[in-house]
């Protein structure tokens, strides 16, 4: 049965995000971002921004020298985070069918939707733009591939400082000659490294390796020529995924100096283990196993993991946990780089309170206070003592 796949990208999300919140940086270029003096990267760029060079995932120190009058703005994830639920509350009023792939990205099967694709699509744009005042781009195919490729095409044919709102729809049956001109590392499953070997054998447009024989790309890049077979030729039967298993929940902090104080060390790992315990919690979900992350100041990266007597979601357990791994693998003033706790083997919290006692539940329903002031009053507004 023919599907239609609907692809939603916000365009520069969070650059829009802070032009809602301050209309003064509308036209001009800057980023959203760490600062420069501080191991700072460009989390999203204005298009402005753009014209200059600047791209996400860039050190901002480099996103200066090409743009020295850059605004550097620092994010505001709970504000974003916001604006992407109102987004995906939109969309799941079209079709329960939506799969949310990022924060500012999703996809909608509307193959049961009786209007036209492109009516849909402009209106999910109006509305978007009109009532939560953000651009987006849209791309339209039978299938997720060539939905999200046509996305990228529809952003890449804007021109100018202001957002694309692009708008691209692949008809059935063409999805072959859509993607014949596209370079090959418009495709998934091409990286750097491979679309440098394929440029060695003069493999340079998707339709290339669209004329290549399979059995070739798969004795040259195995399986993943298998799946570049496939998909040069627009093939992909993938469903949208309504709902994804939580497999682990995890928070971790690269510091902008190295740290070698103890006491600041633990404060972290102690404030890490409250998110990763709220998150749990807001996902009514519990963990056996705690795991640390850490990374000294020549990148060597080092993760332990210690596995509890029963599940938990409680910020104390995690985090002395934590505090247990940190003090077996790091000695006394050791500088650290980044530091992580995370939380896996997951499932619902058990509920039986003879087995905590009245000890643990009074902690429970504590700990159940200092998550509503939390999301009321803000991150900062209240935090246990020492």
């Amino acid at each position: 049965m023919a599907r239609t796949i609907l692809h939603l990208d916000l365009d520069a999300f969070y650059c829009a995000v802070e032009e809602n919140q301050n209309p003064e940086l509308r036209g001009k270029p800057f980023a959203v971002g760490g600062k420069p003096d501080e191991r700072g990267v460009v989390s999203s760029c204005s298009y402005a921004a753009r014209k200059f060079g600047v791209r996400s995932a860039m050190p901002m120190s480099r996103a200066l020298r090409l743009c020295p009058r850059l605004i550097v703005v620092p994010g505001r994830h709970r504000l974003y985070g916001e604006a992407s639920r109102q987004v995906m509350e939109r969309l799941s009023k079209l079709t329960p069918l939506v799969e949310q792939i990022s924060i500012d990205e999703a996809f909608l099967d509307i193959s049961d939707l009786s209007d036209p694709p492109e009516r849909i699509a402009l209106g999910l744009q109006a509305g978007i733009r009109d009532e939560l005042h953000l651009p987006c781009s849209i791309g339209i195919a039978p299938n997720k591939l060539v939905a999200k490729i046509a996305t990228e095409v529809g952003k890449k044919a804007a021109t100018g400082d202001k957002p694309p709102f692009g708008l691209t729809v692949v008809p059935p049956g063409e999805e072959e000659a859509f993607l014949s001109s596209l370079p090959v590392d418009m495709l998934w499953g091409v990286g750097p490294k491979t679309a440098a070997r394929l440029s060695e054998l003069g493999i340079r447009t998707i339709g290339d390796i669209a004329r290549w024989p399979e059995a070739d790309l798969v004795r040259l890049f195995g399986e993943n020529g298998r799946d570049m077979a496939r998909h040069s030729k627009g093939q992909d039967d993938r469903p949208v995924v309504t709902e994804r298993e939580i497999k682990s929940i995890s928070q971790e902090v690269t510091f902008s100096r190295d740290v070698r104080d103890d006491t600041s060390l633990e404060k972290t790992l102690i404030d890490l283990s409250a998110e990763v315990g709220r998150r749990l919690r807001r996902n009514e979900l519990a963990g056996v196993t705690v795991k640390l992350k850490i990374r000294w100041p020549d990148f060597t990266t080092l993760t332990r993991q210690v596995t509890l007597p029963g599940t938990t979601d409680q910020d104390h357990e995690i985090a002395e946990s934590a505090l247990s791994l940190l003090r077996k693998i790091r000695k006394p003033g050791q500088a650290v780089r980044l530091i992580g706790v995370g939380v896996s083997g997951l499932g619902r919290p058990m509920r039986q309170l003879e087995l905590w006692g009245a000890g643990a539940e009074k902690e429970r329903k504590l700990q159940a206070t200092l998550d509503e002031l939390k999301e009321k009053y803000g991150d900062n507004a209240i935090k246990r003592g020492k």
